[in-house]
């Protein structure tokens, strides 16, 4: 399959990424070389992604441990994960905690990091958000830092504007490097893209929803980050490798199909249960609280659409 995506030097290489789930330990602990390996599958043919972005929101980062977020970044590097595949959730209500966050994740090796705002004080103007981005930015104090911002007001309840957004890359340059987008409302992606200038002025937008890729791509985003890729990478690769026209049509509403699928469950107990399917191992059952595996009843019901995909 040829290259779609110009690979950038310094950051992340573009493409198809999946938000990664967390493996975890009987006592709720994160398996540091299960993350690790977990993440290679991601990344290969089976897999059919370009990256992973672990400790993020399908990751469950803000219900693990500080100590295994901070731990985390070596375990990838233990496991030889290329930097320019990997983008680490750092974000945390404390500026303080994030900066230790992505300080561990650059002494890891890994200088691409998605960030969300600092989520508990609610309704903070433009200038407090900037001042949390340009606090974390100047007290990591390196250069080769590369920060995506996060976007995902659902669960923050902190939207970035795009005169944020567009203020911290006139600002920061470089060390800025895209932003996810997880609204899943494309207009939105759009009007980040259209703002900043995409790709095409070295800002990555990564829409959350694979069903975007073509019509993304086609305006300058730079791919997908997607918690529903844990399962269906493999097919949005597919599809997007196809040549315009009926078989390309199909392959796409077939993605289509696999995100309506998992958009009946919680998405990330759905992912895991695929996960353990797929492997074997029921290990992956295991979420953090609040969060509970799928219901006999939804697990069925899963199983059932799966065949029929």
């Amino acid at each position: 399959m040829p290259e779609l995506f110009e690979q950038p030097s310094g950051k992340a290489r573009r493409g198809i990424y999946a938000a990664a789930i967390s493996p975890l330990n009987a006592d709720g602990s994160l398996n540091g070389p299960g993350l690790a390996e977990y993440c290679h599958y991601l990344m290969s043919d089976a897999g059919g992604c370009d990256g992973a972005a672990p400790l993020g929101t399908t990751s469950e980062s803000t219900s693990l441990a500080m100590k295994d977020r901070l731990a985390a970044p070596g375990y990838l590097a233990d496991g030889g994960l290329p930097s320019d595949r990997i983008i680490i959730g750092t974000g945390a209500p404390s500026v303080a905690d994030s900066v230790e966050l992505t300080r561990a994740a650059l002494d890891a090796g890994y200088n691409n990091v998605l960030v969300l705002p600092p989520y508990y004080f609610k309704n903070p103007s433009d200038e407090g958000l900037y001042a949390a981005y340009s606090t974390l930015i100047e007290r990591v104090g390196q250069d080769r830092l590369r920060v995506y911002l996060y976007h995902f007001p659902q669960m923050s309840t902190i939207p970035l504007s795009v005169s944020l957004v567009t203020r911290l890359k006139a600002a920061f340059g470089p060390v800025i490097a895209g932003l996810k987008d997880s609204t899943g409302d494309f207009e939105v992606s759009r009007a980040f893209i259209e703002a900043t200038g995409g790709i095409s002025n070295d800002f990555d937008v990564f829409p959350a929803n694979e069903v975007f890729l073509p019509e993304g791509i086609a305006i300058g985003s730079a791919g997908t980050i997607s918690g529903t890729t844990n399962a269906f990478g493999a097919l949005a690769k597919h599809a997007l490798s196809l040549e315009p026209g009926a078989e390309r049509d199909a392959a796409e509403a077939k993605v289509a199909a696999a995100r309506g699928l998992a958009a009946q469950f919680n998405n990330i107990a759905a992912m895991k249960q695929i996960a353990a399917w797929r492997t074997g191992n029921e290990d992956w059952l295991r979420l953090l609280p609040p969060l509970l595996p799928l219901s006999a009843d939804e697990a069925s019901d899963l199983k059932a659409g799966l065949d029929a995909l």
